[in-house]
């Protein structure tokens, strides 16, 4: 394993360890339940967008995936759509 490979590794494992550990139960569950099993196949610019949208707070997430308050245009991205669209696809 490359150092590179090995650093990649570990940014991986630190977004999906924070992904489930976010202190709202629900946003550990979609963004916890996305990132363990999608997160290894997302490219590099889809990962800065996923630590993004982690860097939001948690009320203001849940808000946004429950169509609560409107989504930001910033997160207004394919890769919010995807997570959205894992969610639904896992509930049918």
């Amino acid at each position: 394993m490359t150092t590179g490979n090995a650093e990649a590794e570990k940014r991986l494992k630190q977004l999906i360890y924070r992904a489930n550990h976010r202190g709202i139960k629900e946003m550990d569950i979609i963004l916890g339940e996305f990132a363990r099993d999608r997160l290894a196949t997302l490219n590099a610019d889809e990962i800065e967008t996923f630590e993004a949208l982690m860097a939001e707070n948690d009320r203001d997430l849940l808000s946004w995936f429950t169509s609560e308050t409107p989504l930001p245009a910033r997160h207004d991205t394919s890769l919010y759509r995807s997570i959205l669209a894992y969610h639904a696809d896992k509930a049918r």
